[in-house]
Parts: C-alpha cells; structure tokens; sequence
C-alpha cells in the first residue's frame, strides 16, 4: 500500500511539473551530449562526427562503410573521430599497440553481432579476453599442418576439381564460339569445398557439381547482408534478445536459408562425433575434438570457420585476379617464373607449398594483392581500457578516454602514400623485389601481415588461406591463360560486415598448352 501511495504521488507531481520535467530530461540529453562531444574533441575529424553516429551508419547501410573510412582518414589523418565515443587508426603502429597491450577487449557492440548462432559466441565473437584465449587455445592446433595432417592433401584435391572443371566446361579454345566463367563464383565454390572437407572431412562437391549445393553460399551471403542492416541500424542486439531474438536468429528448423546451412553442417558433425572412437582422421574437427571442444561449442566453431574462412580466401584470390589479369606484364612475369620452377620439378601433382613460398615474384604479386585489395575491411573495434590509454601516432601522444572505441581503418593503411610512395594505389608487385631500404622493407612486410590481424587476435585460418591462394595461383597459370571478358565492368561489388560480396566477374580462359 505504501508503495502504491509512493507511486500515485510521484506520478502527481510529475503531471502536474510536466513541463519542467520535460525541460530537466532535455537538458540532461543535451549535458551528456557536450560532455561526450568534449571528451574527444581533441581528435580531428568531421563536425557532425562529435554529435552522432548516423553517418557511419548510414555508410555501413550503405554497405561502402570501408570506402567511408578510407575517406575519412585521408581527409583528417592517421587518427580519426567517427562518432560521439567512436575514432579509427590508420596507424599500424597503433593498432599493434591495441592489439597487444593489456587491458583493450572487443567491442559488444560489434562483436555480438558476428554471432552466427543465437546467443552463442564462437572465437571470433566472444568479447570476454579471457574466455576467447581459452576458446583459441583449444582450437589453434586444428589449423597447424602439425595436427592437421591431412591440411595439404585436402587442398590438393580441391585444387584438382577446379582445374577439372574448367577444362571440361568453361576452356575457350580456336575456331569456336568463346566460353566465359564467372570466376567469382567458381572461387567461392572452391573456398566452401576447402573449408568443409578441412573443417569436418567432408566437401560440399560445389566444383564437382559446379553448383551452389543447397545454397549453402547464398545463404552464408544473405547473413552477411541481413549482419550488416542491423549494425546499420543498432538492432544488431535485437536479434540476441529474448523472446523476440529467438524468432529472428536462424534456426536449423528453418527450410531455407542460413538456418538450413547450419541443419546440414550440424548433421555432418554429429555423425563424426557418433564414430570419434573410431575414427582415424586428423583433421581440424578431430582435433578440435580431441582438444575438449564438444557439444555445441564444437558446432558453433566448425559453422564460424566455415562462414569466415570461405568469404575471406575468397576476397583475396579474386582480389590479387583482377589486379593480375589487369596488368599484362605480371601475368607473363609470374607465368616466366612459374615455367622456370616447374621445369625443375621434383613433385608429382599440384605444387608443394611450401615451393610456391619460395618463388620470388609468386610471393610480391601475392603480398601486392594483398595489400591493394585487403579481403577483410572490418572495423574490428576494441574498448580503451577503464583508465585510458595514452597511444602514439606519427610521433604525437594521444589521449584516449576509458572506454573509446576505438577501430581500424584498413584500406587507408594499406595504401599510405608515406610508405609506398605516390603510386600507392597502384597494383605494382616490383615494390617488393625493388625496395632497397631493408628497413623500410621491413616495415612494409610487417605492415602486409596485419592483413591478418596481430597477436592473439590474428587470423586463425591464416595458414589455410595462405596455402590455398598460393597453390591456386601457381596452378592456374601454369595451366591456363587469363583475361578478362567485361573490362568495361569487370565485376558487381558489395560489401557487407567488412568482407566482399562478388559477382560477375567473368573471365576467358584458354590452354597453355593447346
């Protein structure tokens, strides 16, 4: 009763101060706005940056947030206000400094959003430094060639069927009408059969059915885009809530979709944890498996490699594709080079890995790809520690307030003008063969492998991805010719949570030997 009376008196007041009480909230709005505006004031940027987010999300709704803050930080420079409590680095001293230095975790904000399950973190969204060390612990000997015994030969076999495929459907050849290839999507095809016959030993078969099976690349696409429209709008936790997040997070009850995609990733699991006992094969789910990683934490890292380890591979080798099939004189000059090892060959099949890390001008066109066409533009924001953090960029110490968020502006990095010179933009492997300064070189290398991120938060699936760009490229000119069939519009371009969604990049392909 007292609380009844409580509650009708300050209900009374307030009806009858309604005015005032508007006004007070107001003010407190207006108060906590300043204060924020105020509280990175010091860092240069656009002046809407100090008062709201809407442009940046308007960028990533936009799906060209990447291009926003390549934009952004050539206008104002290596540091960068985004938003009210929000900066980017284009620095890469300063994001090895945040990925290093105690005390930085990921974002929720962002991260929670990377979840491919409902209210299930895998080791990519876990934001809790301590449970994501523990989860990479686990799962890092899966991805080693050391555990994973069968990492090269299952490559192999995938590299086969693609060369297969194009000889018997899509190879032009004289006096007949030319043939043309989506090549974008034949190398998502080879990314999904890779990463599933090395995640759980089975492939999809999308290169021996030359088909997208079961939808399975559409639907991981359509994730990616839906991802991104929340972000966009800041319902990314909407989707995580209870209740109403339950109906709108994929289910592997759902017929279609991403939810589908999980159902039949889900059902290859099982059958291979129902046989554990017995089974002989070292691949990454057994090691996975034989590390401690069950139940649902097993299906939830199996599914986030599949997703991120397809999208992003593939970005890379239509990326370095489209850059090499555009400049004439790298095609023949890797062709040379490829001609002059294989003559002296000492493998049957496709080539070692470990021969293609040692080809010069292979290794320049790739870390060049690279470096021009980054295949993974996430922000990938960390929260400053409670006591701030005092960073360094461009010989200036800069103060950053606990709990800024602070991300990476990618694309900027990669083509600084400071470094590579005034042709930074440009796709030019001889950078890294012509470079005489051992020091500078050293920098830029460094900086090329952030590509993959740094310390404990880098790349998992890094030696995967690196051995298939590597086989890929060498087998594909030595056995074939390249070019492009719509210079005028060589591919559609999307981006969507940081990683690119290509299509029609149509390419004619004819023999070497014919």
């Amino acid at each position: 009763m007292a609380v009844s009376q409580t509650l009708n008196q300050v209900l009374g007041l307030v009806t009858e101060h309604k005015v005032e009480v508007a006004v007070a909230f107001v003010a407190i709005y207006l108060l906590s706005q300043i204060r924020a505006y105020f509280k990175l004031s010091h860092i240069p940027g656009p002046w809407f940056a100090g008062w709201s987010d809407i442009p940046h999300s308007w960028s990533i709704w936009n799906e060209r947030a990447y291009q926003y803050y390549y934009d952004i930080s050539k206008k104002y420079g290596k540091i960068t206000r985004i938003g009210p409590n929000s900066v980017i680095s284009s620095a890469p001293e300063v994001w090895i400094h945040v990925n290093t230095k105690p005390g930085y975790r990921r974002s929720d904000w962002y991260f929670k959003a990377a979840r491919v399950e409902y209210q299930r973190d895998n080791v990519f969204s876990q934001a809790d430094t301590e449970k994501h060390d523990a989860t990479r612990k686990k799962i890092a000997p899966g991805y080693s060639g050391r555990e994973n015994l069968e990492l090269e030969g299952s490559v192999d076999t995938r590299v086969v069927a693609f060369l297969n495929l194009i000889r018997t459907k899509y190879l032009s050849v004289d006096n007949s009408p030319v043939k043309v290839m989506d090549l974008a999507k034949k190398i998502q095809f080879f990314t999904m059969d890779v990463i599933s016959l090395v995640a759980f030993g089975t492939t999809f078969g999308m290169l021996d059915r030359d088909s997208d099976v079961n939808n399975f690349v559409k639907s991981s696409e359509d994730g990616l885009l839906i991802n991104n429209m929340f972000m966009a709008l800041n319902l990314a936790w909407l989707v995580q809530a209870p209740v109403i997040g339950r109906l709108l997070a994929p289910s592997v009850k759902d017929k279609t979709g991403f939810g589908a995609m999980m159902r039949e990733c889900f059902r290859y699991i099982d059958e291979r944890v129902e046989n554990a006992e017995t089974d002989t094969r070292r691949d990454m789910l057994a090691s996975f498996y034989r590390h401690g990683v069950k139940g649902d934490e097993l299906k939830s890292e199996v599914l986030e490699q599949l997703v991120a380890g397809s999208d992003t591979t593939a970005g890379a080798l239509r990326g370095t594709m489209l850059h090499v099939l555009s400049t004439p004189r790298v095609q023949k000059r890797m062709q040379e080079e490829i001609d002059a090892v294989y003559a002296k060959r000492t493998w049957d099949g496709v080539v070692p890995h470990a021969v293609v890390k040692q080809m010069p001008y292979m290794q320049a066109v790739i870390r060049e790809g690279l470096r021009i066409w980054p295949p993974v533009l996430l922000l990938l924001p960390k929260d400053v520690p409670a006591g701030g953090d005092t960073i360094v960029v461009d010989g200036k110490k800069v103060f950053l307030p606990g709990g800024t968020c602070i991300g990476v502006s990618t694309l900027a990095m990669h083509h600084d003008k400071e470094l590579y010179g005034e042709d930074a933009d440009v796709f030019r492997p001889e950078r890294w063969l012509l470079e005489k300064d051992q020091e500078k070189l050293a920098m830029m290398t460094r900086i090329n492998d952030l590509t993959f991120g740094h310390g404990k938060w880098q790349c998992l699936g890094k030696p995967v991805a690196q051995m298939e760009i590597n086989k890929m490229l060498f087998e594909w000119f030595r056995n074939f010719d390249w070019a492009v069939a719509k210079p005028h519009r060589p591919w559609r371009l999307t981006n969507a949570f940081g990683l690119f969604l290509i299509s029609d990049f149509w390419v004619q392909v004819t023999d070497r030997d014919a």
